[in-house]
């Protein structure tokens, strides 16, 4: 099994992967935004549309804590929006950051979908939709048409917990607002199990009012590349790989595709041994330990293999359970493979040697390759020389980017970069650009080639080709949802260890409303002890108005096992030890947000 976070060198891992052999590849996707990309890809045929900030009147957020999410950019993007007057509505049962610079709604969780009908049912029925981009770019009009009739803004009042009277004036006013208006798709869409019905629906939303490359809408993201075609070291074919995976995909999850893959699957078949027996795992700069939901059963899964190998920065709770780890150089010790963004060429290179024996990614890689007699894939002498052949196609080598730290063709002359600051693209201000005034009919990579507001692929997957309502698990008396998220003063599971951000942030805490903590006799900064159906732990208590009364929360991170984290360990609490595994059908996406805890006061 070969298991990586998305990062830089990830392209240079998969190489690993593939030459080796292994059909085994396990991402934090599942674990984020499996929901949110197969449903755009049934839809728009796209993974992820990228969204214009430029002269935007209106942003609906599902979720969606911007401000203190890891989007350094789009964040940067909705700030300078929200200046310039955009309207934005934040769907979140807790009181974030961004909803602080919005219109709040604390909708019940897993009912986001419920909302996102009844605004398509005012929209379709009150005919506020584009009918004209309508009729050019998108199939299954109809049969949305005749689905969505009855989610009314009544019928979804009561699921969702937001008056009827605030749906239909949010609807009409996002299709007033048109097309300078956007329903964000989200990013960690793995909250339940029907996020994928409610990320098709928020796509669906986007197409009706046709704001579709237009200033303030949704435009093509180009993929990962940017646009840009860098060089790569010359390399063989990989070899033909006929093992299934062990995730279930393709065979059980036919829509997930390859390289998003279903994470928290794996353990299973490690401890059931089918449709085989794993024995190894080589694990670069992630943490199942922690971030997979159910610690225990991942704890167990590490102790029925033979091998596990990690690549990492800093010991953490995986690295607590490796044979061999791997030391990787930090991003101010080490060269990285080009980052491309836009129609920029960025360079990461080392500022101080690094220490010890740890080493960058380029050079472990070339080296457990050619020590697995997989040399002829790993073709490039050092990272120099990597990045150089990356550089070739434009006629450039590193030392015309080493100085500035970026690069972009659109300079007058290769070299030019030497001599003149980073080229910036010109935007608009938000007064300056018009939106397209021409209809004009667009070409999108699905079967139709149009946007598939009904979707056959869907159909023929036995799954609804329209979305449609269908009702989350809810929980039981005298429990509450347990959410769970980032918070801006860390970076998800990696630097809790950080001296300077644990005085900032020292340990999480268990968000709770002051009416069912005055219940159980709870005050903030008591210990309380929170169950699930397969863990229990302990954690200081925040009591404050800012979320639900039947949620709680907290952020994840916390709960460090390995005592090599000298600062992190035994501080605060893992949500791990407390999610159950829950997989979308569809989408592979974990639930994250349905399960249900007890909490109690110590």
């Amino acid at each position: 099994i070969f298991s990586s976070t998305h990062n830089l060198s990830q392209p240079v891992f998969e190489n690993l992967l593939y030459a080796f052999g292994s059909p085994n590849y396990g991402t934090q996707r599942s674990l984020c935004f499996n929901a949110m990309v197969v449903a755009h890809l049934m839809t728009y045929g796209i993974e992820e549309p990228g969204r214009n900030y430029n002269n935007v009147k209106y942003i609906i957020l599902t979720g969606r804590n911007l401000l203190e999410a890891i989007s350094t950019s789009e964040t940067s993007d909705l700030v300078e929006a929200i200046a310039h007057g955009a309207h934005v509505v934040v769907l979140d049962p807790r009181f974030t950051k961004t909803a602080s610079k919005a219109e709040w709604l604390p909708i019940k969780p897993g009912t986001d979908l419920a909302f996102h009908l009844a605004l398509l049912n005012v929209i379709v029925g009150e005919e506020l939709y584009n009918r004209r981009f309508v009729e050019l770019n998108t199939v299954g009009f109809d049969e949305l048409k005749a689905e969505v009739s009855k989610y009314t803004p009544e019928w979804a009042a009561p699921v969702c917990g937001i008056p009827a009277d605030t749906i239909r004036r949010i609807a009409r006013d996002f299709a007033a607002a048109a097309p300078h208006a956007m329903a964000h798709p989200g990013w960690r869409t793995s909250n339940f199990i029907n996020s994928f019905q409610t990320e098709r629906a928020i796509a669906i939303l986007n197409a009706l009012i046709g704001n579709w490359e237009q200033p303030g809408g949704l435009v093509d993201s180009g993929g990962e590349g940017g646009g840009i075609a860098l060089g790569q070291p010359p390399q063989p074919p990989y070899p033909r790989v006929r093992a299934q995976r062990l995730d279930g995909v393709p065979w059980k999850y036919p829509l997930v595709p390859l390289k998003l893959g279903i994470f928290q699957e794996i353990r299973d078949a490690i401890l059931s041994g089918k449709p085989y027996q794993a024995h190894g795992w080589f694990i670069a700069r992630q943490n199942p330990a922690l971030s997979l939901p159910d610690r225990q059963k991942t704890i167990a899964a590490f102790n029925k293999l033979d091998l596990i190998v990690t690549l990492s920065t800093i010991p953490n709770d995986t690295e607590w359970y490796a044979d061999v780890i791997l030391p990787e150089a930090s991003y101010l010790e080490r060269y990285d493979p080009l980052l491309v963004l836009e129609n920029r060429v960025f360079l990461r290179q080392p500022v101080i040697e690094p220490i010890g024996e740890s080493k960058s990614a380029l050079w472990i890689y070339k080296q457990l390759g050619e020590r697995l007699g997989l040399g002829e894939f790993f073709q490039y002498k050092d990272e120099v020389d990597y990045i150089n052949q990356q550089l070739a196609p434009f006629g450039i080598d590193i030392s015309a980017i080493e100085n500035r730290g970026c690069w972009s063709p659109l300079l007058e002359s290769p070299r030019a970069a030497e001599r003149s600051s980073c080229f910036v693209p010109q935007q608009l201000s938000f007064e300056e650009q018009a939106p397209t005034t021409e209809l004009k009919q667009f070409k999108f990579n699905t079967p139709s080639g149009k946007i598939e507001i009904a979707s056959e692929t869907l159909r023929k997957a036995g799954q609804p080709a329209i979305p449609t309502w269908q009702a989350p698990p809810e929980p039981p008396p005298g429990t509450f949802y347990l959410l769970t998220g980032k918070v801006g003063q860390h970076t998800q599971f990696a630097t809790q260890n950080n001296l300077w951000l644990h005085q900032v942030y020292p340990k999480n805490e268990l968000w709770i409303h002051p009416r069912p903590a005055a219940e159980r006799g709870i005050v903030s900064g008591q210990k309380v002890r929170v169950t699930s159906d397969i863990g229990t732990v302990e954690i200081e208590a925040r009591v404050t108005e800012g979320i639900r009364e039947d949620c709680v929360w907290m952020t994840q991170g916390f709960g460090h096992q390995s005592q090599g984290l000298k600062t992190a360990y035994g501080l605060g609490a893992s949500d791990s030890d407390l999610h159950l595994t829950f997989v979308d059908p569809v989408s592979g996406g974990q639930a994250l947000s349905q399960t249900f805890v007890r909490v109690e006061k110590i």
